[in-house]
C-alpha cells in the first residue's frame, strides 16, 4: 500500500509508491562508465592549461605542483566588483545587485578521478579547502550564506568532466534555507531540542536506515527520502555552521563522504549525483536549533508534473532497503 511520509526536519512530504517500488539493484546504471584520460589537452582544468581559467585565488601544492586550485567561475552567477544595492519598484518588485562570489574548486590535477576513486588524503585536502574558503567569507559584512556543492555527471548539471566542485557566497538567505531554519525553530520551541540531533539519536537507535556510523558521524537514508538513495551525512556534534568545525573534523567528514560515494560508485555503477553542504546563514544562525549536514542526491529519477505542482516527491524505493544495499562496515576504507 502506498504511504505518505514526512521529514520532521524539513516538513516536506513524500509518497512512497510501494505498488511500483523497485529493488535497490534495479537502479544500477546501465551505461558503462566512460574511461577518461589522466590528462586532456583541451580541458581548462588540466595542468598546463592554467591560462584558460581566471587567476587562482587559492592553491594547495606539493613539491612545486598544484594539488587543488580555486578559481573564480568563468561564467560567474555573482561578481564581487559591484556595489551592493537594494531596490524596490512600485513597493512590490524587489531586486539586489548581483554581488557575491562564485568559485570553482578544481579538486585534482588528474582529469580522470572523482571523489570515489581518490585517496582519502586527497579528499581530506578538498574538504580542508572548503573549510578555509567558508571561513574566509564569514567575516564579510555584505555576505550571509555560502553554498558548497558538487555536480557529478550530466544529469546532475555538470558541463566539464574534470573533478571539481563549486562555491557560491551571497548576501541573501534563500527561501529554502529560511524555511529549514523556521521549521527547526518551531521544533525547538515545541520540544526544547534540535530536530537534527533528535533524528540522529532515533535513527541510530532504530538502525533501519543507517548506512554507516562511527563516533563522530552517522549516514542515513532519510525516512522520507525525496528520491531513491538520497543520503544524509550528519555530524553527531551539534553545530549550526560548517565554518565552525576544525581541520581535523573536515578530514573526518571527508573520509565518510568518500566512503559513501565509493559505495554508490561501485554498487550503482557510478551514477550522476549532486551533493551540497547545508549550513546556517552567518546572521541569525540558529546556533541552538539548526545543524549542518551534507545531502547526497543521486540522479536516478526525473521529477515530473506532480512534483513540480505539489512539491511532494514520489519515490519508488524504500529507504530501509537502500540503506541495507549501501551498508558500510566500520572497517571499510
Amino acid at each position: 500500500m502506498p504511504e505518505f511520509r514526512q521529514n520532521r526536519a524539513t516538513k516536506n512530504w513524500v509518497i512512497v509508491a510501494t505498488e511500483r517500488a523497485r529493488r535497490p539493484h534495479d537502479f544500477i546504471t546501465a551505461e558503462e562508465t566512460k574511461q577518461l584520460p589522466e590528462f586532456d589537452p583541451k580541458c581548462p582544468f588540466c595542468p598546463g592549461n592554467e591560462h584558460m581559467t581566471p587567476p587562482e585565488v587559492l592553491k594547495v601544492d606539493k613539491d612545486g605542483n598544484w594539488l587543488i586550485r580555486v578559481v573564480p567561475n568563468k561564467y560567474s552567477a555573482l561578481v564581487p566588483d559591484v556595489e551592493l544595492k537594494r531596490e524596490t519598484k512600485f513597493q512590490f518588485f524587489r531586486k539586489i545587485t548581483g554581488y557575491g562570489f562564485h568559485y570553482v574548486i578544481i579538486e585534482s590535477p588528474k582529469h580522470n578521478l572523482t571523489i570515489a576513486t581518490m585517496q582519502p588524503e586527497e579528499v581530506c585536502e578538498i574538504f580542508k579547502t572548503y573549510l578555509k574558503l567558508y571561513k574566509s567569507f564569514m567575516s564579510e559584512q555584505n555576505l550571509n550564506t555560502v553554498i558548497i556543492f558538487r555536480n557529478n555527471g550530466k544529469r546532475a548539471g555538470t558541463s566539464l568532466e574534470h573533478p571539481h566542485s563549486q562555491l557560491i557566497a551571497s548576501p541573501i538567505v534563500p527561501t529554502h534555507i529560511r524555511h529549514l531554519l523556521e521549521e527547526a525553530t518551531r521544533y525547538y520551541d515545541d520540544h526544547g531540542s534540535c530536530v537534527f540531533c533528535d533524528m540522529i539519536k532515533i535513527e541510530s537507535y532504530s538502525g533501519e536506515r543507517v548506512v554507516y556510523e562511527d563516533e563522530d558521524f552517522i549516514v542515513i537514508e532519510p525516512f522520507a527520502s525525496v528520491s531513491p538513495f538520497e543520503t544524509w551525512v550528519m555530524p553527531k556534534k551539534h553545530d549550526a555552521c560548517f565554518g565552525n568545525i576544525t581541520e581535523s573534523e573536515a578530514c573526518k567528514i571527508a573520509k565518510v563522504v568518500r566512503l559513501v560515494l565509493s559505495q554508490l560508485y561501485e554498487k550503482l555503477n557510478n551514477p550522476d549525483y549532486n551533493y551540497v553542504i547545508h549550513s546556517s546563514p552567518f546572521k541569525d544562525a540558529g546556533e541552538e536549533f539548526y545543524h549542518w549536514y551534507i545531502q547526497i542526491l543521486p540522479r536516478l529519477t526525473i521529477p515530473a508534473g506532480f512534483e513540480l505542482g505539489s512539491g511532494v516527491y514520489i519515490t519508488t524505493a524504500l529507504p530501509e532497503e537502500t540503506a541495507k544495499f549501501l551498508k558500510i562496515n566500520k572497517g571499510e576504507n
